[in-house]
């Protein structure tokens, strides 16, 4: 198995945050079992899966928005927890 470089997955993504981003939630969704890989998993960790997903050009974006609609959920929505003082 050939490795996957980031050079590799900004040729399909904007920028390296929204690779991040994107890459993240991918690994996140692979993980909780939300949907299956979409390539061989080769004993790969999720997040090796998901970049190489990425890189492979399938639209890893809208599966993680598609997903977070069939749940009610905003993709990559991030809750800020204020300290009461």
């Amino acid at each position: 198995m050939a490795r996957v470089t980031v050079e590799d997955c900004l040729e399909k993504v904007e920028n390296r945050f929204a690779l991040v981003l994107i890459a993240a939630e991918r690994a996140h969704q692979l993980e909780m079992g939300v949907s299956d890989a979409l390539v061989p998993e080769d004993g790969d960790k999720p997040t090796v899966i998901a970049l190489r997903e990425i890189a492979g050009g399938f639209d890893v974006a809208n599966i993680a928005a598609n997903e977070a609609a069939k749940t009610n959920a905003a993709p990559n929505q991030v809750t800020i927890i204020e300290d009461a003082e």
